[in-house]
C-alpha cells in the first residue's frame, strides 16, 4: 500500500504530500525521537503526538514513508513548511494512535 491510499482508506489529512506514492512497509509508534532514529525502518509509517520540525528531520534521516500526527493534534508551521521543502509526508488523524494502529493491523499494514 502507498501513502495516498493510506490517506483514502483511512480518512486522513494530508497537511503535506509531497510523496503520495511513497510505499509502506510497517509502522512504528512513539513519541522519544531517539527511539524513532534507532528502531523505526525506512518506509514505516510514524504515529506521533508531536508535530514540531525535528519530527520532519527524523522522518529524513530514517526515510519514512510518513508521519501520522495522531489524536488532531497540529503540526505547527515550521514543521509544514519543511516537510515541504524536503519531500516528508505529514499527516493527521482524529483517532488515537491506539485505535488508528488497530485498523492498520486488521489492514495487514
Amino acid at each position: 500500500m502507498n501513502v495516498k491510499e493510506l490517506v483514502d482508506k483511512f480518512n486522513l489529512e494530508v497537511v503535506a504530500g509531497p510523496s503520495l506514492d511513497k510505499e509502506i512497509d510497517g509502522v512504528y509508534i512513539g513519541d522519544l525521537l531517539s527511539n524513532v532514529m534507532a528502531s523505526a525502518k525506512q518506509d514505516n509509517l510514524w504515529l506521533t503526538v508531536q508535530g514540531h520540525q525535528n519530527v520532519v528531520a527524523v522522518a529524513l534521516l530514517v526515510d519514512l514513508s510518513a508521519v501520522i500526527l495522531v489524536e488532531d493534534f497540529d503540526y505547527d508551521e515550521a514543521a509544514v513548511k519543511k516537510a515541504c521543502q524536503k519531500g516528508v509526508n505529514l499527516l493527521k488523524a482524529k483517532r488515537k494512535a491506539y485505535k488508528l494502529v488497530c485498523s492498520l493491523c486488521e489492514s495487514n499494514i
